[in-house]
């Protein structure tokens, strides 16, 4: 996957380079980013970056020129490396655009390249929105100082869908929401800490019945941490039955 990034703080970008999955992922070549400073395309001799809104109002926009230099420099250098030969896209990093989710982060992290745009104070110029973004995405309904954070979230989470990336390729379809669902808990050694031991079904070696288990846990969670997702859900037969059984042992449980 080629990335080019659009970023005011491209040193912040160390944090996904060079650590992690992220980072092992850009060492063999799974994963390559550029970036790229607005800064670099002023030409004013105090290279400025911000200006201030027409008619008024707290608050800086990005400046025009130079994003849109940065944006084009971006698109220009990642599209050559594709094979495909279409147009790397451009994704705004924005409180405004679409939220992300798992699905999301599945289908973005099949594109063979785009550019991240990373927003600083007040936004961008809607012009800049309307001529040069293909889309918007966000991380949800809250504001952060700026896109960079968020196009680090995003590039971790596809890095997990990049072959090769994972140490063990089946890690990324068993994470949490890949099915809907939260993940079932888990347990390593020892296998007693203060008198709470790990659950027998996991030590049984029956794999059938720690599928079941792993099944059953998964839907409490939710049940209990998020049952917002099981309202969009078509759950079936096995599932509805072990989650009323989850559902029964936890009354059981509270009473």
């Amino acid at each position: 996957m080629q990335l080019g990034i659009v970023t005011l703080f491209p040193e912040m970008f160390a944090a996904v380079t060079d650590h992690g999955i992220s980072g092992r992922a850009v060492r063999l070549g799974l994963m390559n980013l550029e970036l790229f400073n607005p800064r670099d395309y002023t030409t004013d001799k105090h290279r400025t970056v911000d200006d201030k809104p027409f008619g008024g109002g707290p608050g800086m926009l990005m400046k025009t020129e130079p994003l849109i230099a940065s944006i084009t420099a971006a698109r220009e250098a990642v599209s050559q490396k594709q094979t495909i030969g279409e147009k790397a896209r451009v994704i705004y990093l924005s409180p405004q655009g679409q939220t992300l989710k798992q699905g999301s982060i599945i289908d973005l992290a099949k594109r063979e390249s785009m550019v991240l745009l990373c927003g600083r104070y007040q936004g961008i110029d809607n012009r800049v929105l309307e001529n040069e973004i293909d889309e918007e995405w966000s991380l949800g309904d809250f504001i952060i100082s700026g896109g960079e954070l968020a196009a680090m979230i995003l590039i971790d989470a596809m890095t997990r869908f990049q072959p090769g990336a994972l140490g063990d390729e089946g890690s990324a379809l068993e994470d949490s929401f890949s099915n809907g669902l939260l993940h079932s808990p888990e347990y390593t050694r020892p296998q007693s800490i203060d008198g709470s031991d790990v659950p027998k079904v996991l030590l049984s070696g029956d794999h059938e019945a720690i599928r079941k288990w792993r099944l059953k846990q998964s839907l409490g969670a939710t049940w209990l941490k998020r049952p917002d997702l099981l309202e969009s859900m078509s759950l079936e037969i096995e599932q509805e039955e072990l989650l009323e059984q989850f559902k029964q042992d936890h009354g059981r449980f509270k009473a």
